[in-house]
């Protein structure tokens, strides 16, 4: 077994029922994506859309692939005709992008909207308040190519583990908070994207069921 596959097992052993590993292969190339397909994994998750175009085109057709980075919405129409989710809906306009290419496509596409309850100006997001905000509006009705499936977000990137956990927190009580609001479909929102290779055992604790692992897996970037 090589080292990729050794760390995909090991976190096929340690997550619990109903979280999913998305491994995180952005600034990978196909070969090392390849072992970790060796190893039973489908789901892979990445956050340029030029990468993911060229992995798509080359790769095996049965792997879910996550967009997980910020999206501009003039590269959406380039990922929407296979995408499996996307994580990082940070904006109504974006969504709507979406829901229009999709609907060129024939499709419905999966997205997360994206929470900022980091304590960084560098992340997107919709904050928890602009989220409660906008969906009492019920926006959501109108777009009928688009599933919003549930929440991601990123914790702040420090040592301060009280501080991760709390964010994970608020960022799980947003998720019940909308689930039960009547303004998404409550059977198909499901997803809570939370969790990193450095912080992913804190997320757990938070019910995460998507936990985003790059490093942990393929080591440093290589490009």
């Amino acid at each position: 077994m090589n080292e990729i596959a050794r760390h995909i097992d090991r976190f096929n052993r340690e997550l619990p029922a109903g979280t999913r590993l998305v491994a995180v292969s952005k600034f990978h190339p196909a070969e090392a994506l390849m072992e970790a397909y060796g190893a039973g994994q489908r789901i892979f998750g990445e956050s340029r859309v030029q990468e993911l175009v060229a992995k798509y085109e080359v790769l095996p057709k049965d792997i879910a692939w996550h967009f997980i980075g910020h999206l501009q919405t003039n590269k959406v129409k380039y990922i929407v005709p296979f995408v499996s989710l996307i994580h990082s809906v940070d904006s109504e306009k974006l969504l709507s992008v979406i829901d229009k290419e999709a609907a060129k496509c024939g499709r419905t596409v999966d997205c997360l909207l994206e929470i900022h309850v980091a304590q960084e100006e560098s992340k997107y997001g919709f904050t928890p308040e602009s989220c409660r905000a906008w969906l009492s509006g019920n926006p959501l009705a109108k777009y009928r190519n688009v599933r919003v499936c549930g929440l991601m977000g990123m914790a702040t990137l420090t040592d301060d583990e009280a501080r991760i956990d709390r964010e994970f927190g608020e960022l799980k009580q947003l998720f019940d908070e909308v689930k039960k609001s009547g303004a998404v479909d409550e059977s198909v929102f499901a997803e809570l994207s939370m969790g990193m290779s450095h912080d992913y055992r804190l997320a757990l604790r938070h019910g995460s069921t998507l936990v985003r692992i790059g490093t942990s897996i393929f080591g440093e970037r290589v490009y």
